[in-house]
Order: C-alpha cells, then structure tokens, then sequence
C-alpha cells in the first residue's frame, strides 16, 4: 500500500500521472482525503491548523459552491 506521494517529484511523467490517476479515482482505485473549510472568514484559522498538523488531506478553502457538482 502506497500513503502519499507528489506527483511533481517526477515531473517528466506528469502527463501519465493525470491520465492514470484519473482513471483509478473514477474507478474508486485510488482513494483521497480533503479537509474543506468553508468561507474566506475562516482561511487564518484554517491556515494556523495546518501549521499544527490538525488538517487531514488535502486543506481547503471554499469561497463559493463548486460549479462542476449539481
């Protein structure tokens, strides 16, 4: 089992990071984590837990609902 990675660390083969990678998320492979904070208000706050280490994931900021989800 693989925990992390930075696809940039391998920047030469980006182009084969996007296109399998969305590939394995689509067919549920490959799962992630996203810690999302709602509103600009709330950045500072978010931004200092992040520091701490008190993020799971990718962090977050929602300024506005996502336009690619109905």
């Amino acid at each position: 089992m693989l925990r992390g990675f930075i696809s940039f660390d391998h920047y030469d083969r980006f182009p084969d990071v996007v296109r399998d990678l969305g590939g394995w998320i689509r067919e549920g492979k490959v799962k992630y984590k996203e810690d999302i904070v709602q509103g600009i208000e709330n950045a500072p706050e978010a931004f200092l837990g992040l520091l701490k280490g008190k993020n799971f994931g990718k962090l977050l900021v929602q300024v506005s609902d996502d336009p690619t989800r109905s």
